[in-house]
This record gives C-alpha cells, structure tokens and sequence, in this order.
C-alpha cells in the first residue's frame, strides 16, 4: 500500500493517518482483493470501470458483471461507513479479553447498541479460525438454557482444560483455555453426539453429568458423574463459569 510499504498499520496514530476517508479504506480492500490488478470474478477479464451510480463498485468491461470491493466481506451491503467498520475491527483485533459491544458503542459514538452488538458480532465471527484444532484432554460438556427476547434456545456449554487428565478437585483450580457453544434444538442423543463428534478430537476425555443423551459417544472416552444434591458448578465449574458469564 502506498506510504506504509504494504503493512498495515501498528498504532492507533498510524491507523488514524491511514485510513481516515473511506477512499482510503476501499483502496486498501482494492489491493488486498486484486493485488495485481483487477480480474473480473466472473469472466476473469482484467478491464474494468469505477461506477459512480454505486460506491466502490467495478463494472467488467467484458461481460459486464459488476463487483464491490466489499463483496464477500462481513462489510458488504452494510449502511455504515468503512471507516466505521475498520475503526471497529481496529479496536477488536488486538485485545485478547475483546471489547464488549457497550465499549464500542462509547468508542465509536454508535447511535445504539444495538449497532455496536451487531458490529462486533460480526468481526468476532470473520476473526474465528476455520482450521482450528478440535478441543481435547479433558473436555467438560453440559447443556443450558439461554432465554431471547423472542424465543428461548438451547445451546451445549464447553470447556477445555489444557493439560491434560485431572480429578475435579484440581480441575476446579485451573482456567478452561478454549470453548465451543453452538444453539441445537433438542437435548437428544442426536444432537449432543453430532456436537461432541466435530468439537472434541478422539479419544477426548468427555466429563458430563449423567443426562443419557452423553453416553456412549464413539472415540470418546467418558466419565459421567451423578449429580445428586451436588450443585451442577461443583461438578462441571468450567462450563457452569462460561454460561454464566455468557448470561450476564
């Protein structure tokens, strides 16, 4: 990219100068979309011209289809600007505790929450790594309710203790290094096993409590525990944490 060398910007005074119009902006999604020069997504012709009817969109001198620099972004049709959306994802980027949507609507001066949830809702989606590992060692696994303005959804809770077999004791005194939610729409064995069977590698220690829908998982090794008059955080605290801080 002109004046920075092809990198992108490391400090907010940096990023402030860089992309401060959406010109700049839908220069730099230009080059990152046709580092060589525009090709034509549907014919591969190489000539194009910038319309002035739709913002940042190419119209191929061939076959006529017309592209945006946003197609197949998360910023595509979108009504905010993209100095919205690159000061947003600026900000997410870096911190590895997030930023909460409250923090970017004050960070941005969104005119609503609602904006600022969507924004950061969508960048958290594009930031998750498709290849990721599946989880494994000791994996905890339990499902809960999660109450909506509009409806009331399932979601399994999940979370990973890194090294390796523990007793719940010691497990209870040890942060959960990764987790997995995903919203079903039952607790039968159908759906609990088709989630454990993508989240967790084989041979994954799986601790649940007895709920049937958990037994016998193929390549899983696990560990049931009756719940009884225990509380459900004794038994399963890293799952129990996670939906609890989800819920508030």
């Amino acid at each position: 990219m002109s004046g920075s060398g092809g990198r992108f910007p490391r400090s907010l005074i940096e990023f402030q100068g860089r992309f401060a119009t959406e010109n700049a902006c839908a220069e730099y999604l230009f080059e990152r979309r046709w580092p060589d020069g525009f090709v034509c997504p549907g014919c591969g012709e190489g000539r194009a011209w910038l319309l002035k009817t739709k913002a940042f969109t190419y119209e191929c001198a061939a076959c006529g289809r017309q592209t945006s620099v946003t197609a197949g972004t998360i910023m595509h049709a979108s009504k905010l600007p993209l100095t919205t959306w690159f000061w947003a994802a600026f900000l997410m980027a870096p911190h590895s505790n997030g930023i909460s949507a409250l923090q970017l609507q004050s960070q941005l001066s969104l005119g609503s929450y609602r904006i600022a949830w969507m924004l950061c809702a969508k960048l958290r989606h594009a930031m998750v790594n498709s290849e990721r590992e599946p989880l494994c060692g000791v994996v905890e696994a339990d499902e809960a309710y999660q109450e909506r303005p509009d409806r009331r959804s399932r979601g399994p809770q999940w979370g990973r203790q890194d090294a390796g077999r523990r007793r719940r004791r010691s497990r209870r005194r040890q942060a959960a290094r990764r987790a997995r939610l995903k919203v079903i729409e039952g607790f039968g064995k159908r759906e609990i096993h088709a989630f454990v069977l993508g989240a967790v590698a084989p041979q994954t220690q799986l601790v649940t409590d007895d709920w049937p829908s958990c037994q016998h998982i193929p390549s899983v090794r696990h560990n049931a525990i009756t719940v009884g008059s225990m509380a459900a955080h004794i038994v399963l605290p890293w799952t129990h944490r996670l939906f609890a801080n989800l819920k508030r």
